[in-house]
């Protein structure tokens, strides 16, 4: 049976302006349909959109119960490869192959094991693992508690950097 992940985005609320589309219906179709190829492009595949209760607090004792449309995708697991110790046959000399006429022969397809990788910062990974994404992402895997986490190396900075290009004082 096929495993699958899923992941849920909220709907667009806003229409996104783009050549030739004019009227408020065209500019919404347009953000989503620019949503749904991102998404399709990393391999997530679009299954429906749901309105969903969201119970939100106002005040300081208070809460209001908000309605949020989310759009749900899906993409399938890949299979994870047996953790177990890969061993290299003794080496056994082949009988010669039977010649058949009129036959098709297909040579098996010959498979080199993956290399063995772990994510960056994982403390129980073997010492020969590679690192996965990268060396940087140590750091970025640690959880704060304020921001989500992200495997991805180096976007603070980018984003650091880019927000001091913004500003014209520098601050």
């Amino acid at each position: 049976m096929q495993a699958y992940e899923y992941k849920v985005v909220p709907a667009p609320s806003k229409g996104t302006k783009a050549k030739g589309v004019r009227s408020p219906e065209g500019r919404f179709s347009n953000s989503i349909e620019i949503l749904l190829n991102e998404l399709a492009l990393e391999g997530w595949e679009y299954q429906r959109a749901e309105l969903l209760p969201s119970d939100e607090r106002t005040g300081l004792t208070g809460s209001t119960t908000n309605w949020r449309n989310v759009l749900i995708f899906r993409r399938a697991v890949v299979a994870e490869v047996a953790e177990a110790p890969v061993v290299a046959p003794a080496p056994v000399a082949a009988p010669a192959p039977e010649v058949v006429p009129d036959a098709v022969h297909v040579a098996p397809a010959v498979s080199a094991a993956p290399p063995l990788t772990a994510t960056a910062g994982d403390p129980e990974a073997p010492p020969t693992a590679t690192p996965v994404p990268g060396p940087g992402a140590a750091t970025m895997l640690k959880d704060d508690g304020v921001e989500e986490v992200s495997p991805v190396v180096g976007v603070t900075q980018a984003l650091r950097s880019r927000a001091a290009q913004r500003q014209p004082d520098g601050e």
